[in-house]
Formats: structure tokens, C-alpha cells, sequence
């Protein structure tokens, strides 16, 4: 079997996340974004079980794969989903002291994964979540096409 391709290459996948997220949340280091985005997944991952975690990250490049399970305690209960204020809130109280997480950091972390996942794998999983986590991933774009995979 052929190494997948998002293995290859996770170094470019990875930048060229990294380098949307940066310009969507108006960031200026690649460290800023990183604990935004991981952020995002550790609000997102506690709403979902073990299963369903694991799904979802299936569908992730390989470095957003391996950032989104990263020390994640699946032993811990679901928390409910809340509306977008209190799931704002609760990202930028990750890591208090080092978070410059600013209000769009959900919705810019989705833009920046839907344009970097195959778009139907990502929707087949999440049509198989719950309809509040589907929302959680909605990125309000004029233009569909500004979602699509960047790098094939």
C-alpha cells in the first residue's frame, strides 16, 4: 500500500492551515494559531464521545489529526453543547495566560479545516454527529468554492 498522502506531505498540508488561520483570525505567530486551533478542538472534542472523536479526526490532516486527540482524557464526561457565546468563552479560557484567542476563532478554524479536508469525507462525519456539532463546523462563506480543498 502507498503512504497516504496526507503523511507525505504533512509539512505542507500543515503550513498552508496554519497560514489561513493566522490571516482568518487576524494572528500574527504561528504560536497564537496553534493554541487557538487547539483550543477550538479541545471545546469540540468534550462535546463528543470516544467514537465520535475518533471519527472526526479521521477526516483531519495528519497534524490536526494528531493535534486534535492529543492528551485528550476520554474518560471525562460529555459536556453539553451551548450556544456559540459560551463555546467562545470556554476556548479563550484555554490556557488563560497565553491565549490571544480573538471572538471569530471557531468559525475561522472551520473555514481553515473544511479548506483543507476532502469536503465529502468531512461531511459524511459529520452528519453522523449530533445537528449542534454540525453547526459548531458551519463556516458562513458568499462563495462555496472558498471552501474547497486547497491542497489535493
Amino acid at each position: 500500500m502507498p503512504m497516504p498522502w496526507t503523511y507525505r506531505h504533512a509539512s505542507k498540508e500543515w503550513r498552508a492551515f496554519l497560514d489561513d488561520v493566522k490571516e482568518r483570525m487576524s494572528l500574527e505567530s504561528d504560536n497564537m494559531a496553534y493554541t487557538a486551533v487547539d483550543a477550538v478542538f479541545q471545546v469540540f472534542r468534550r462535546r463528543l464521545n470516544a467514537r465520535e472523536g475518533l471519527e472526526f479526526a479521521s477526516v483531519l490532516p495528519s497534524v490536526l489529526r494528531a493535534i486534535f486527540v492529543q492528551k485528550w482524557d476520554v474518560t471525562q464526561p460529555r459536556a453539553a453543547f451551548d450556544d456559540r457565546e459560551t463555546l467562545i468563552s470556554e476556548v479563550k479560557n484555554v490556557r488563560v495566560n497565553h491565549n490571544l484567542t480573538p471572538d471569530n476563532a471557531i468559525e475561522a478554524t472551520a473555514w481553515a479545516v473544511r479548506r483543507c479536508t476532502n469536503g465529502k469525507d468531512f461531511e459524511r462525519v459529520l452528519a453522523k454527529l449530533p445537528v449542534e456539532a454540525r453547526a459548531f463546523w458551519h463556516a458562513d462563506v458568499a462563495d462555496p468554492a472558498e471552501l474547497e480543498q486547497r491542497i489535493i
